[in-house]
């Protein structure tokens, strides 16, 4: 009997020991979760920017955008963007002889997300998307066909036509900070038009914020930014 209240007791002493011990061990991963989770807040901040690639295209070629973005950070992770712009556009075709004229402004709505791992890096590798549109009238004029039998001409001379273009636009791109709060970076456009309608004359040269009506494709821009 001695020996078996002995047993008895040694048993018992480690249940009890056990039992007392659980609730410092369930408090454990609790205490390890909260010391090595993010505590970074929800809202980062804000950041403005302007392209560079749209007034160089415009000093270079007929067409070409002056545009600026403002981007939300959350988390480091995501970030919810919105571009407006101005687009721009004055051709001759010394071919077909028409001329195209137009102004107008354009908006993009999206979100990037931070692709690297280390996603608290002053560096980023941005992979997102677009929604834009834009609502727009052009000048369209042309000299006219003469006719063969008649030899008379029909000039075109379209004043205010109006126009609108939807489409989407996958992005990738980087962003560096420079010096504090400034930083510049880059991206690469695809664009794909979803819905749109070129105008009564059914030639739209160019669209705002676009490029050329149903040939762009590829796109680009240079950023120069600060975090507010």
């Amino acid at each position: 009997m001695t020996r078996a209240k002995a047993i008895y007791s040694f048993i018992s002493s480690v249940t009890v020991s056990l039992l007392m011990a659980l609730p410092t061990h369930a408090q454990e991963p609790l205490s390890l979760e909260k010391e090595t989770g993010d505590s970074v807040p929800l809202l980062k901040g804000f950041a403005v920017s302007l392209d560079l690639v749209g007034p160089i295209q415009r000093m270079v070629s007929d067409y070409g955008q002056f545009e600026a973005a403002l981007r939300v950070n959350l988390r480091d992770r995501y970030f919810p963007i919105v571009e407006v712009g101005l687009g721009n556009a004055k051709h001759n075709d010394v071919v077909t002889q028409i001329s195209y004229k137009s102004t107008a402004p354009y908006f993009r709505l999206g979100m990037d997300y931070n692709l690297l791992k280390d996603k608290h890096d002053v560096y980023r590798v941005y992979g997102g998307g677009r929604y834009a549109l834009s609502y727009f009238k052009y000048d369209f004029a042309h000299p006219g066909v003469k006719d063969p039998i008649w030899e008379t001409e029909a000039p075109l001379d379209t004043k205010g036509a109006k126009a609108h273009y939807h489409w989407l636009e996958l992005s990738i791109g980087v962003d560096a900070k420079i010096w504090g709060p400034f930083h510049m970076g880059w991206s690469v456009r695809y664009r794909r038009r979803l819905i749109y309608d070129s105008g009564p004359s059914g030639n739209a040269w160019y669209v705002p914020g676009y490029g050329e009506s149903g040939k762009t494709r590829l796109g680009g821009t240079f950023n120069v930014g600060i975090d507010l």
